[in-house]
């Protein structure tokens, strides 16, 4: 009996493993780091806020009944944690070669895991977690050293190295983070983001949140960093407008509810709301600091639910600087959506 309980105990919990290739030919097979089991978190809020998007891979169900919510025993946040970790910069995309220890079909917990070594699109959601001082310095399946205040993250399947654009669904808020390390293999998670990441999420405190998962394919990494140079580019010249002005320049002029509802593009997307009360209200809070020449955000009923869009943008990358903007001069956070 003591025997079937251990079991039972291993089997309920997380693991990440260490499939770095510099040390493959010491281990000889991947060793697992367990995770221990969680923490109830607070109840969540039954207004769920979502994005239009094509059909997505969703989190399989677990296989017993768990709270939802909560990191990890033993682990979560260290005792003195640095200032100004909002202000931390999304991790800089870019194309790397994968690694090939972690690139090889492995099996955890009895199940196979096989990663991505292509450039297929992927798109999921489910509960995403966090991990924190229990790995903190502890070598990852890349075989860098996980750092746990930096923008990084643990797929089963994502390459490593890659980068994923994470959302949360809650709240609308977004970051990038670079995929190098393994895990959690756990039926009811879908991806392990570090301290920073989940801090900029918005749910370190409940330990968990509804995600959704973005792969960032190398044409869609090229183009960033054409925008960046670009940037870079322009801050090395004379200012003649505001940041504000050289984005709505490009856009024309802003649309109306009623166009944008019709309008294809892609839209900055505020929050989404089963109730209009809501959203409009959102959408009130929102005009009383919005920008001038800034598209006005509009709420957009579609599937259900009650969005609250600014936009259309003629590319992700314009959206992604006026979202860049609106963050800077105006604090608000917003989700780029496309239609």
């Amino acid at each position: 009996m003591r025997l079937l309980l251990c079991t039972m105990t291993l089997l309920s919990g997380c693991a990440t493993i260490d499939l770095s290739e510099s040390s493959e030919s010491d281990r000889g097979a991947p060793v697992v780091r367990k995770r221990p089991s969680e923490k109830s978190a607070p109840a969540q809020s039954s207004d769920k806020t979502t994005n239009a998007s094509p059909p997505v891979a969703q989190a399989p169900a677990a296989s017993t009944a768990r709270k939802s919510g909560g990191y990890y025993q033993d682990d979560g946040p260290d005792e003195r944690i640095p200032d100004g970790l909002l202000d931390t910069p999304d991790a800089e995309p870019r194309i790397e070669p994968y690694a090939k220890g972690p690139s090889r079909p492995y099996t955890i917990f009895d199940q196979t895991y096989v990663p991505i070594i292509d450039n297929r699109p992927f798109l999921q959601r489910g509960i995403g977690s966090w991990y924190g001082k229990k790995f903190h310095g502890q070598r990852t399946a890349s075989g860098e050293i996980y750092d746990m205040y930096k923008m990084t993250a643990a797929h089963p399947t994502l390459p490593i190295p890659s980068y994923a654009r994470v959302t949360n669904l809650r709240n609308g808020k977004q970051v990038i983070v670079r995929v190098n390390d393994r895990g959690p293999f756990h039926s009811a998670r879908i991806i392990d983001l570090s301290y920073t990441a989940a801090l900029k999420l918005g749910y370190v405190q409940n330990g968990s949140a509804e995600l959704e998962v973005e792969r960032l394919l190398p044409e869609e990494i090229k183009r960033m960093q054409a925008s960046r140079r670009t940037d870079a580019d322009l801050a090395s010249k004379p200012a003649v407008t505001n940041e504000i002005d050289a984005i709505a320049r490009p856009m024309n002029a802003p649309v109306s509810s009623s166009v944008a509802a019709e309008a294809g593009g892609f839209f900055l997307q505020f929050g989404a709301f089963s109730q209009s009360q809501n959203a409009n209200s959102m959408r009130d809070r929102l005009l009383s600091t919005w920008p001038q020449d800034m598209p006005r955000p509009e709420v957009v009923q579609s599937q259900g639910l009650y969005r609250l869009h600014s936009g259309p943008f003629g590319t992700r990358e314009l959206a992604d600087r006026a979202a860049q903007a609106l963050k800077s001069s105006a604090q608000l956070q917003a989700t780029i959506v496309q239609k």
